[in-house]
C-alpha cells in the first residue's frame, strides 16, 4: 500500500497534460491535490504556522475537495498555475492584493522544502532567460547558433548582414493582442532592411538560421530521457501541427549527460529542450522551456511520459 503522502499539482483549470499525471497517480493510489492560486479565496484557502511546531512550516492547504497538510507532501508538480488578477478591485487594491497572494501563498509554498519540487518555481525563473540559456548552453559544450541580443539598429544591421539568413524570435512569449485579436510570435526571417531606429525600444533576439533537416523536442522527466524528431519543413515546427511527423530517436549519450548536466546547473528536475539538426547530423541548442508542453508528443508517438512524471512525484521527498 502506498504511504498516503499527497502530491500538490498546481495548474490552470483546463490542463490536458496534468490530467495525464494525475490519472498516473491515481493509478497508483496516490492522493492529489489539485489547485490554481487563481481560486484563493472560496476555491482556495492556505494556513501556515513557523516557529511554533518541530516543522519549519507546518498548515493546510483546502480546496473545496481536499485538504492537504504542508508537512507531510510528498512532492509539488508545479505546472502551470495562474495568479489571480482582481479584477473587481481597483488599480491600487488590485496592486497590494496581488503583492499580498504572490508573498503570502507564494511565500509558504516556496519554503516548503522537504517534496520534491517538480520544478521550484523560483529555480524555474531563474532559467527562463534565453540569454542565460545560451551562454550556460556554451559553457558545457552544446553548439550555439550566433546570436546577438541587442537594441542597438547598426549592430543589428552588421550582424544580420554578416549572418545572411537570420531569424528574430521573442526573449519570452507574452499574451499580446492587437484590435482584441490574440496574436503569436514565431521565429521569423529578418533582412538588415527591415530594421529601423523602433529597434531601440526594447531589445530583440537575433539569431543566425541553421541548415537544419528536422528539429527534436527533447523532454527530461528525472533521469530519463525522450527525444522526438520532428520533421514538418517549416522554420518554426509550431505554426501548423497538422504538417508534423515524428519519429522516437535515441540521443547520443554524451549529449544526453550534457541535457541532464544542463538541468542540474539551474536544480531542475524536468525540462522540454529545443534542438536542431543540421544536414550533417549535428545538433544545435535552440532553448529550453522548463514546463514545455509534451503531452501531444505522448499522444502521437506512445512514449510513457505521465507515468514518467507520476513514477517522480510518487517517489517524492527532495531529501
Amino acid at each position: 500500500m502506498t504511504e498516503q503522502r499527497p502530491v500538490l499539482v498546481a495548474t490552470e483549470a483546463h490542463d490536458q497534460t496534468a490530467d495525464m499525471v494525475i490519472t498516473e497517480l491515481n493509478q497508483r493510489d496516490v492522493p492529489v491535490m489539485r489547485f490554481n492560486p487563481a481560486d484563493i479565496g472560496e476555491g482556495l484557502t492556505v494556513s501556515a504556522r513557523f516557529g511554533t511546531c518541530p516543522a519549519p512550516v507546518a498548515g493546510q492547504a483546502r480546496t473545496p475537495s481536499r485538504t492537504a497538510n504542508l508537512e507531510h507532501l510528498r512532492a509539488v508538480y508545479w505546472r502551470r498555475p495562474v495568479w489571480p488578477h482582481f479584477e473587481h478591485l481597483n488599480d491600487a487594491d488590485r496592486r497590494l492584493a496581488t503583492a499580498q497572494t504572490r508573498y503570502g501563498l507564494g511565500g509558504i509554498l516556496y519554503a516548503l522544502d522537504g517534496p520534491l519540487w517538480v520544478n521550484q518555481p523560483q529555480r524555474e525563473a531563474a532559467a527562463d532567460y534565453k540569454p542565460t540559456q545560451l551562454a550556460v548552453a556554451q559553457r558545457l559544450g552544446l553548439t550555439v547558433p550566433p546570436t546577438l541580443v541587442t537594441n542597438d539598429q547598426n549592430q543589428a544591421r552588421e550582424f544580420i548582414t554578416a549572418h545572411g539568413r537570420v531569424i528574430t524570435k521573442t526573449l519570452r512569449w507574452t499574451p499580446y493582442e492587437r484590435d482584441g485579436v490574440p496574436v503569436t510570435s514565431w521565429a521569423e526571417p529578418v533582412t538588415a532592411d527591415e530594421i529601423d531606429d523602433s529597434i531601440r525600444v526594447v531589445p530583440h533576439l537575433f539569431q543566425a538560421q541553421v541548415d537544419k533537416v528536422a528539429d527534436l523536442r527533447v523532454l527530461i522527466v528525472g533521469e530519463k530521457v525522450f527525444a522526438v524528431r520532428i520533421d514538418s519543413g517549416l522554420l518554426d515546427w509550431r505554426k501548423d501541427y497538422s504538417a508534423l511527423s515524428y519519429t522516437v530517436v535515441d540521443l547520443p549519450d554524451p549529449l544526453k549527460r550534457t541535457l541532464l548536466a544542463y538541468l542540474g546547473h539551474f536544480s531542475l528536475v524536468s525540462g522540454s529542450f529545443d534542438l536542431a539538426l543540421d544536414t550533417e547530423g549535428g545538433y544545435h541548442w535552440l532553448e529550453l522551456n522548463p514546463t514545455g508542453q509534451w503531452g501531444w508528443l505522448e499522444e502521437n508517438t506512445g512514449l510513457p511520459m505521465a507515468a514518467a512524471f507520476a513514477e517522480l512525484l510518487t517517489r517524492g521527498d527532495a531529501r
